[in-house]
């Protein structure tokens, strides 16, 4: 456990594990970053910095609860970047965390090496996940004991029903295995997300999509998209969307996995994130396109 003091005074706490060059690491929620634990056994490979997210974790709760709207989030990532002595540095993010590393790589697009963007959201892009692209994701799971409550539970979020028993009910879509690791991993994630913070990272402001689409498509660095297969959270063709808002990016679509995809099958996801960091850099493409790979592809 390490700290540094952010732009603003407030004392953040990262989290260092592994070996090898740096990669940056910036969990969903906005929460904590425990739950990424060593992504797969990736820290085998890099020397992984998780940054847990102001108000989260071991983070300190700011004064101005506002700091904690996505896009001035950014600021956190430049502190944390200068504080490291990094000229540039990778950059992975899971889940909401993809929609501050977006806004960060088009505000500081020099300061990044490599981008991986891990089941992303796709909020501070303005893309649009359907409730029929959410059914089609998760049907083929219909045999599993729990799906029907779980199913039951999407269809009534998706008219609007968000009670805290139909979120709890969808749990099970968001893993490759509704097993007891899973169970147990997303208990510990529950308990280490801030009501407050949360709130906060959407308000009103956090996102100008059509700028950050604009920036993005001037972001020459290679990018990492991993879609899970089943992942109701980020549908495979909403992360291929996504995939072509860049010039130089890829998309891997990790079989058989949810929201998690170190969980399902850590040793794919690891051997696709090394593959992609370890990777010499080739020119970018002159114009904007995304190399879409099959499922099963390790990058």
């Amino acid at each position: 456990m390490e700290f540094f003091t952010s732009y603003d005074g407030t004392e953040l706490a990262y989290h260092v594990s592994g070996q090898g060059p740096v990669l940056v690491c910036l969990p969903g929620g906005p929460t904590a970053s425990d739950y990424l634990g060593d992504l797969g056994g990736l820290s085998a490979q890099r020397r992984l910095i998780r940054l847990d997210i102001r108000g989260t974790g071991r983070s300190a709760v700011p004064e101005d609860l506002t700091s904690c709207r996505c896009d001035r989030l950014v600021d956190d990532v430049e502190a944390l970047r200068e504080h490291l002595g990094l000229t540039r540095m990778d950059l992975l993010a899971h889940s909401a965390g993809a929609n501050i590393a977006v806004q960060y790589a088009g505000r500081h697009p020099q300061r990044v090496g490599r981008l991986a963007l891990i089941t992303p959201s796709v909020r501070a892009v303005g893309i649009t996940i359907s409730g029929e692209l959410r059914r089609e994701t998760v049907r083929p799971r219909r045999d599993e004991p729990w799906f029907p409550a779980a199913f039951a539970a999407l269809e009534a979020m998706g008219a609007g029903q968000v009670t805290p028993e139909n979120v709890k009910a969808i749990a099970p879509f968001s893993y490759g295995r509704w097993d007891e690791a899973a169970q147990a991993h997303k208990t510990a994630e529950n308990e280490q997300a801030n009501p407050e913070v949360v709130a906060a990272f959407g308000a009103e402001g956090a996102f100008a999509a059509d700028a950050t689409r604009g920036a993005l498509a001037r972001f020459m660095q290679p990018v990492l998209l991993v879609a899970g297969q089943v992942d109701p959270g980020a549908p495979p063709p909403a992360v291929a969307e996504f995939a072509e808002l860049f010039p130089n990016a890829e998309l891997v679509v990790q079989p058989g996995a949810g929201h998690f995809p170190w969980l399902d099958d850590a040793d794919r996801f690891a051997a696709t994130i090394a593959a992609f960091l370890g990777r010499p850099s080739a020119p970018a493409p002159s114009a904007s396109r995304a190399s879409v790979l099959p499922a099963g592809h390790q990058a």
